[in-house]
């Protein structure tokens, strides 16, 4: 007869409790944050372990549960001196916010998903300085379907050469406060790598009175705010007689939500480094 190996109880539910990841979310109380609290009530993988929002934030204090619509989960909106152990720290909040979040997050030995977007120079410093540490993925846009986007986009850039002019055309909702949008940068950065150019150099990102012909060799950029667009994109490729149009429309911001948590689980095992969504799915 075979014998079968019993683990004690104990041992059991310790084993299960360390497979399950502890997530603390900053921006809790915004559209994005909300939406992966309500994501993360289905989760068998990361489970929510802590809610941050900035000093002035009117959520502080309140149940981030309630916020989000789901009922009360005990979890405050608190600052970074009422978080507890975590395993990887999910932020959708303002770039004022990353340095003091990266700070956090090397001291706990925890690993980062950085979705906040409007970032400057220094802050992009903050990130790669602390990739040396621990695991870090910065995504300018988590969608699985913009991502694949930005390989089209690259591709046909290289493939189709300086017969053809690229614009990148993007749509957000009214309240909105970066432009253009860091999906739209995103895209910009594959177009112009494909195109062997260098961003932001490149990039022409305002119009207006007399601007004399276009300059060969640039990328334009425009922008819509309005309503409530969970964001649109759009790259066209003009050329004499032809255009060509790579387009992605988020009609929910759950395509967001499944994105970051799929980069989440993927990022938390890692080993310290700079990662992007490209990674997590393959795509280089």
């Amino acid at each position: 007869m075979f014998r079968v190996n019993r683990l004690p109880m104990a041992t059991l539910m310790f084993e299960l409790e360390d497979k399950v990841k502890k997530v603390v979310l900053s921006g809790a109380s915004g559209k994005m944050g909300c939406e992966i609290v309500r994501a993360l009530q289905g989760e068998h993988d990361l489970v929510l372990a802590g809610a941050m929002g900035h000093e002035n934030s009117k959520a502080l204090g309140k149940d981030v549960g309630q916020l989000a619509g789901v009922g009360e989960l005990s979890i405050p909106v608190t600052d970074r001196a009422g978080i507890g152990p975590f395993d990887i720290l999910i932020d959708f909040s303002r770039p004022e916010a990353i340095a003091e979040n990266m700070e956090l997050c090397v001291e706990r030995g925890a690993a980062m998903l950085v979705g906040t977007t409007g970032l400057d120079a220094l802050d992009s410093e903050r990130i790669s300085s602390a990739a040396r540490h621990i695991p870090v993925l910065y995504a300018a846009n988590t969608s699985i379907g913009v991502n694949l986007c930005a390989v089209l986009v690259e591709t046909a850039a290289r493939a189709l050469g300086d017969a053809y002019d690229i614009e990148i055309m993007e749509a957000h909702h009214r309240h909105k406060v970066d432009a253009p949008s860091g999906t739209a940068l995103f895209l910009g950065e594959a177009a112009a790598t494909g195109r062997g150019l260098a961003m932001p150099d490149c990039g022409v990102f305002t119009r207006e009175g007399t601007t004399g012909p276009r300059e060969d060799g640039t990328i334009g950029f425009s922008t819509v705010r309005g309503g409530d667009i969970a964001g649109e994109h759009t790259v066209l490729y003009v050329g004499e007689r032809e255009r060509i149009e790579i387009t992605h429309r988020a009609m929910d911001r759950r395509i967001f939500v499944n994105g970051a948590l799929r980069a989440a689980k993927w990022l938390v095992s890692r080993p310290r480094g700079l990662y992007g969504m490209q990674d997590v799915l393959e795509l280089e």
